[in-house]
């Protein structure tokens, strides 16, 4: 072979080297793929919201585990590393990519819309009010003006409370009292029970299967405050996240199809709940 035409069959070797090393980078950029070839997936978890997700005898249980084992069956060969973390630091973890999603039971709101991507909703999220059994006194949403309400820092159930607060006082109420954050739902529970407070603002999703558990302790004010509201689970709002949403959405799609979404509402709240299956609604709050 002359010396030229060696040369050039070498860089045309190199160059279509190049090219399918290009090829393979490019198939491995994207978050889904790396979780593939790593045969492991980070999913981050606040495991103090029951019945969506609680830990019982060292393993996070629960409607949304339920929901997750189903939906990851299209990757069976990747590992879950789930990590249970306090709700106020799951959205900022999931910026600082600590880990690839957030698998708990998250508000679609606008501002949260705005920054990070939703999957299809699981679960209603509409916000309740939970009372004492022996409460006379409230009956409406009116009936809170001057009283000390509970709700959980950084959830959207504070905010309807806000937002609550701000129309009793534009209808000329003093509006609420206090409005009490707390951690965790369970410390405002416990408060709620021996009356340091008057109410707590949670899901109603949440509050069948807590007056179940507890008897006797608790009732729900017959009107829910706020507008309708779903919970789904959150990723990154980027093209390297993309199709990992996608993989997501799809599985609680046929979940919701194929009757799997009921079942397990069924087992878990012991209700069912008509969640959108083809599109998240566009949040009003």
């Amino acid at each position: 072979m002359n010396k030229p035409f060696r040369t050039l069959v070498l860089s045309l070797s190199g160059a279509l080297a190049f090219c399918a090393s290009a090829s393979g980078w490019a198939q491995d950029s994207d978050l889904l793929n790396r979780i593939k070839s790593n045969k492991e997936i980070t999913i981050a978890t606040e495991a103090r919201y029951a019945p969506f997700e609680y830990v019982d005898n060292g393993k996070i249980v629960g409607y949304d585990a339920d929901l997750m084992a189903y939906v990851l069956k299209s990757i069976p060969d990747v590992k879950v590393k789930q990590l249970d973390l306090p709700f106020q630091g799951l959205l900022p973890g999931l910026d600082a990519k600590r880990f690839d999603i957030v698998v708990t039971a998250v508000t679609v709101n606008k501002d949260r819309a705005s920054h990070f991507a939703f999957t299809l909703p699981v679960a209603d999220a509409t916000t309740g009010v939970l009372l004492r059994t022996n409460e006379t006194a409230i009956k409406t949403p009116e009936d809170l003006n001057g009283k000390i309400v509970g709700s959980q820092t950084g959830s959207a159930q504070l905010q309807a409370l806000v937002a609550l607060d701000k129309k009793l006082k534009d209808a000329g109420g003093p509006g609420l009292k206090q409005i009490k954050q707390y951690v965790a739902f369970d410390e405002a529970y416990a408060d709620l029970a021996v009356g340091r407070l008057d109410a707590v603002a949670q899901s109603v999703a949440n509050l069948g299967p807590l007056m179940k558990a507890r008897p006797g302790v608790f009732m729900v004010m017959p009107q829910t405050i706020g507008p309708k509201s779903y919970f789904a689970w959150v990723a990154r709002k980027d093209a390297d996240s993309a199709a990992l949403v996608k993989l997501f959405s799809d599985g609680i799609a046929r979940a919701n199809a194929d009757g799997t979404m009921k079942k397990l509402q069924q087992k878990w709240f012991g209700a069912t709940m008509d969640v959108p299956a083809d599109a998240l609604p566009p949040p009003s709050m």
